[in-house]
């Protein structure tokens, strides 16, 4: 039994009260969690808020920020097979993906110190002679960041990142349902020089999550999950007037033209659905596919989706592991049962299979004479796959937009002009062409509707985490005159 503990104000504790964490591959408990209270909450924001006013954080240069930046991302390279051993472990996300997506988490860092001395203000050319006017650019504060269990290291990254980059303090609240690798990287951090204070991670549920983004020493609230909690977010908001940034769920169109590279397509469909057993927010959930190859590419796509190797997720030959908790597995059944009772046909999977372990198999469901079906328009965050079929382009873009999510799309045509015109008309934050899930440091990501609001990634993350101060210079050495002389 491995015991994690919270980390505030530079300290380590293992908190008021604890918790048991259940490996998904098993089911069984592992390890104990600090679960934060209301006074915990307090106490990492007031050591956030101390930093954020202490001389050695808030006198510091932007490029000594970057330099801390830099060593927090070789530390986490060096680390990072113990950073992925511990979040297969405690949420089943397979060794394979975390292994490669926490090595790419030390490039975000790197992004970020290389951006910190880069955040500029602005000289205004004034309509009046006498004055100087420009603008400085400064961090907003002590910033709530929420971040789900689901690639939590890179969901993180991208808050604290470009926040410290600003020059602002973080209080970060972990996913009770898998938090020992947020855990686990405090020490890392600890380890890399910051200020104590500048990075306070906690976890817990619904009432540390209120205490921490209603807190009024909370100056922003940086949120990844799903829309109904993002409502409470908002809500809780209200009570200290903090900016949102909302990543959230999606429910995504990978629309596949008859003039597509077909098994290149399906290759990027596999991945897009079935990596990371489908529980990400960008997870092309819904195939759009072109009648005219529909029969030819469900073929091809149910004979990979059977092959695809379901096993212990600490194998490097595992390809599909389990999902995080058992609640996911019985939504995911729920919902199929009432899709395929609403007309929409199995095509493969949608039975969960006997033994320990919370796994379930790569599913499709082939939705094409059932429009109403549940599965097309609610997210599953698991390994199931909603088709339905088009004839022409505009029925496609029609099809594409027919949602109240707008994070992320995939567009599969060798038509440059037809490209072209479903970049413009799809309505979403990312549009991918012939190809699905990339990311990186430099490109910003995020959607909009229930998807959320904001942007993560790239410059414009870490302006969110800024403010933005006029200054007024006046050059003249005459003396102010009265005002109330009449001339």
């Amino acid at each position: 039994m491995q015991q994690f503990q919270q980390y505030i104000g530079g300290q380590f504790d293992a908190g008021s009260a604890q918790f048991e964490s259940l490996d998904p591959a098993t089911g069984t408990v592992w390890a104990k969690m600090p679960e934060a209270s209301v006074a915990d909450v307090d106490r990492a924001v007031q050591a956030a808020e101390d930093a954020f006013f202490a001389p050695d954080w808030a006198l510091i240069s932007a490029s000594q920020r970057g330099k801390l930046l830099l060593r927090l991302a070789d530390l986490v390279a060096q680390n990072a097979p113990r950073l992925a051993e511990l979040e297969t472990r405690d949420t089943g996300k397979i060794i394979r993906e975390t292994s490669a997506q926490i090595a790419y988490v030390a490039d975000y860092y790197r992004y970020y110190a290389g951006l910190a001395d880069k955040i500029e203000g602005a000289h205004l050319p004034i309509d009046k002679p006498d004055m100087e006017v420009w603008l400085r650019r400064e961090p907003i504060g002590v910033v709530a960041a929420v971040v789900p269990w689901n690639s939590q290291l890179f969901l993180s990254a991208v808050k604290i990142g470009p926040a410290l980059a600003a020059g602002c303090t973080v209080v970060l609240k972990a996913s009770e349902e898998g938090p020992a690798p947020m855990l686990e990287f405090t020490r890392i951090f600890d380890q890399a020089g910051f200020p104590p204070g500048v990075l306070n991670v906690i976890t817990g549920g619904a009432e540390a999550g209120v205490a921490l983004t209603s807190h009024d020493k909370i100056a922003h609230v940086a949120f990844t999950g799903g829309p109904e909690t993002a409502r409470h977010i908002v809500r809780n908001s209200a009570e200290n007037l903090a900016s949102t940034s909302l990543e959230l769920g999606g429910k995504s169109p990978f629309i596949v033209f008859e003039d597509a590279d077909i098994e290149s397509a399906v290759n990027a469909q596999i991945s897009g659905i079935f990596a990371a057993t489908g529980q990400s927010c960008v997870a092309g959930s819904r195939l759009v596919i072109s009648s005219k190859i529909k029969n030819q590419f469900l073929a091809r796509l149910k004979e990979k989706a059977e092959a695809v190797v379901i096993g212990a997720p600490d194998d490097m030959a595992t390809e599909v592991g389990p999902l995080c908790t058992k609640a996911q597995r019985d939504h995911a059944l729920a919902l199929i049962a009432a899709s395929t009772a609403a007309g929409a046909k199995l095509v493969t999977g949608g039975s969960a299979p006997d033994g320990p372990g919370y796994y379930f198999p790569p599913t499709i469901l082939d939705c094409s004479d059932a429009p109403e079906a549940p599965c097309l328009s609610r997210e599953f965050f698991g390994p199931v796959l909603s088709v339905v079929s088009f004839d022409t382009e505009a029925e496609a873009m029609k099809i594409a937009n027919d949602t109240k999510f707008g994070l992320a799309s995939g567009v599969f045509t060798q038509s440059l002009t037809r490209a072209h015109r479903m970049i413009r008309g799809i309505r979403a934050g990312i549009v991918w062409v012939n190809t699905y899930r990339a990311v990186s440091p430099i490109a910003p990501f995020g959607g909009h509707g229930l998807s959320g609001h904001g942007r993560e990634g790239g410059l414009q993350a870490a302006l969110d985490y800024t403010k933005v101060k006029a200054v007024w210079l006046r050059t003249s050495d005459d003396p102010i005159p009265d005002p109330f002389v009449m001339r």
